[in-house]
Parts: structure tokens; C-alpha cells; sequence
């Protein structure tokens, strides 16, 4: 029968072994093994390829160590399109600006933390004085902006150039790499913002985005994502396939926790999102069901072996 032509192989652990070796012996495992396996696959495949690379970020994955993961990407040309939340480009900022989230518990006494002013995210603590500088600080660098009719990707640029290359955002200005945030308001970055207004002009028009975004879909020939969680960097990149004629995306890996019986786009299926037209039908994509914290890096570091071995 054809069904039965690849027989599980159980996996061998030996000493000293790299990531990229782990992933071979992961390769003819099954469950969330053997789905890892195949996104390194296919994310070795979308590298090698002439792939408009899109890169979805959600979820708290700067406070919990993921931040350099996603700048080297950037700074190594792996990534030619950046969507993610205010949060992560919040927390960048707060990093490179000085500050430090510190491992805690998700035990705490949350009670206690507010008298200590600890923000708290699952088992990352984060001190109120950190925010407050990096509030000041954004403030500040508002005043230098003169520019009118921004868009909220330009904004970010302009911001990318006034901090240190070693961040996400310093370094997508360095190397030209936009990043789209198209909840910015969503965020302290949109707070400050807002607050920012009331006493000072920053024009942002959020839609002035959408062209960039279109055009950039257009003129790829083929294109790939990675995303990590959902939310809306998945959806607004996704949904750029539902308007340009490519008849959806080439290469799609997705690294969630989320479960689709919902019906909530971050749980939502990448086999889902083929009745849509945002990806195609013969696409290389796979789902892994996992924490992005376990997967991203392993993820990464066997690709990365695997593009220097070869």
C-alpha cells in the first residue's frame, strides 16, 4: 500500500550532537518531531529560492529571549519583510535603550509586584522604572520627528535610525528591511504617540501602509512566510494574497500553541487559509504545534547549519 512507505524510525540521541542532527533524526519521527523536521525543510528550501522572505512576530517573544534571534535574521538578509505587534518593537526599544527584562515565576504574588512596581509577563518581570525611561526616551525622539504624512512603517524607519544597530528596528534601518506594525496604536509606541499629539503635530496615516505592503506582494516571485503565533501580523500578511494575483503564497511555516476549533485566525489552519487564496495550492507549509520559544531557535539554528554546511 502507499501508505505505508515511510516507516517511523526511532530516533538516536548521541553525545555531542548539533541542532541540525537532531532535526535528521527528528526527519522520520512523527507528531510535533516530525512536523519540526519538515519546517526546517521547508524553510531551507525558501532560503535557497529566489523568496520574497515575510517574517509575522506576535505573541511576547522579545521579553522572553528571542529579540537577537530576529535582529540577526534581519542583519543576514533572512528576512525581507518584518509584521509584528507594538509589544515586540516596544520591548526591543526598552532593551536597547538600557533596560532588562529578568526571569521571575508565574507563581508571583501579582499583588506584591504592583507595590514593587514589577510589570509581569508569564514568568518574565519587567521594572516600571525601564517603561518609564523608555517613555521619555520615545517622547524625545518624537520632538526630532518633522516630518509630515508619515506612514506607520516610515515612522518606524525614522525611529530604526535614531537606535542602536544591535535591535530589530535599528538594525531593518540599516538594511533597508521595512517593518509594518498595523496595531501600532495597540501599544505603548501608540500611547506615547497619541500623548505626544496633544501638544505637538506627528502625522501618521495608517493606510499609507497598504500601498507599500501591495506593491512589494506584486513584484515578488515567489514568496514565503514564517509566523510565529498569529494575530495580526498573520492576517495582514495573508490577507495581501487576496488582492494580487500570485494565487497565494509559495512557502508558509507556522510556530503556534493556538487550536483552530475556535475559528480565530491564530489558530486557523495554513490548509484553511488555501480556501482563501493566501496559500496556494501546491505550497510547501507545514504547522507546528509548539511553544515559538522551543521551536524558533531550533528552528533557526538547524537551517543556519544546514545553509553554512552546504
Amino acid at each position: 500500500m502507499s501508505e505505508l512507505r515511510r516507516p517511523i524510525k526511532q530516533m538516536r540521541i548521541k553525545d555531542g550532537m548539533t541542532a541540525g542532527e537532531l532535526i535528521e533524526e527528528m526527519s522520520d519521527a512523527a507528531f510535533g518531531a516530525g512536523r519540526l523536521a519538515e519546517a526546517v525543510d521547508i524553510y531551507e528550501e525558501m532560503l535557497r529560492n529566489d523568496t520574497t522572505k515575510f517574517f509575522g512576530l506576535a505573541g511576547a517573544m522579545v521579553p522572553a529571549g528571542m529579540r537577537l534571534i530576529v535582529k540577526d535574521l534581519i542583519e543576514d538578509g533572512y528576512i525581507d519583510v518584518l509584521v509584528t505587534t507594538g509589544a515586540n518593537l516596544v520591548h526591543d526599544l526598552i532593551e536597547v535603550w538600557g533596560g532588562y527584562h529578568y526571569r521571575g515565576t508565574s507563581c508571583a504574588d501579582d499583588i506584591e509586584l504592583h507595590h514593587q512596581q514589577i510589570n509581569r509577563i508569564f514568568d518574565v518581570f519587567l521594572p516600571e522604572d525601564h517603561f518609564t525611561a523608555f517613555e521619555k526616551k520615545l517622547l524625545d525622539l518624537f520632538v526630532e520627528l518633522n516630518k509630515k504624512d508619515m506612514s506607520i512603517r516610515e515612522l518606524l524607519m525614522e525611529i530604526g535610525r535614531r537606535v542602536d544597530a544591535d535591535s530589530i528596528m535599528g538594525v531593518a534601518a540599516r538594511k533597508d528591511v521595512p517593518i509594518f506594525c498595523p496595531a501600532i496604536a495597540d501599544s505603548a509606541i501608540g500611547l506615547q504617540a497619541w500623548l505626544h499629539t496633544q501638544t505637538q503635530k506627528l502625522n501618521v496615516d495608517t493606510f499609507k501602509d497598504m500601498h507599500e505592503f501591495m506593491d512589494i506582494c506584486y513584484k515578488a516571485k515567489k514568496t514565503g512566510a514564517v509566523f510565529i503565533g498569529g494575530g495580526v501580523p498573520k492576517n495582514f500578511i495573508l490577507q495581501s494574497m487576496i488582492v494580487t494575483p500570485k494565487g497565494g503564497f509559495d512557502y508558509a511555516i507556522q510556530l503556534t500553541m493556538d487550536r483552530p476549533e475556535t475559528g480565530g485566525l491564530s489558530g486557523a489552519t495554513l490548509d484553511e487559509a488555501k480556501s482563501w487564496g493566501k496559500v496556494g495550492a501546491g505550497a510547501r507549509a507545514v504547522t507546528v504545534y509548539a511553544d515559538a520559544t522551543i521551536t524558533l531557535p531550533i528552528l533557526v539554528a538547524a537551517v543556519r547549519e544546514r545553509l553554512e554546511r552546504k
